[in-house]
């Protein structure tokens, strides 16, 4: 990721135990409410002068409840079985 890259996070609450690292490492973004639980504070945007701090608070998550956004690729989705090369990728079982 470069630094003109945006960073976007979402924080799953309800994979958070409380373990309070993301608050440690980025107490701008995250903080714990009163039963010591996550909470991401702002929208989920981080300044690049933020993300490093961030990428740790998700890193070190014990539970991965911090997950990065990304933006989906311009590449469709296939619609058909001889468009699939990677059926992992796209999710297909036969």
């Amino acid at each position: 990721m470069s630094s003109n890259d945006q960073m976007r996070v979402k924080l799953d609450r309800t994979l958070c135990d409380g373990f309070g690292i993301c608050a440690k490492h980025a107490p701008e973004y995250f903080s714990l409410d009163d039963w010591g639980y996550a909470v991401l504070v702002g929208d989920g945007n981080i300044p690049a002068k933020d993300q490093p701090a961030v990428l740790r608070a998700l890193l070190d998550c014990p539970v991965h409840a911090i997950i990065e956004l990304r933006d989906k690729t311009d590449t469709p989705a296939p619609t058909t079985p001889d468009q699939v090369t990677n059926e992992a990728e796209w999710g297909f079982t036969r």
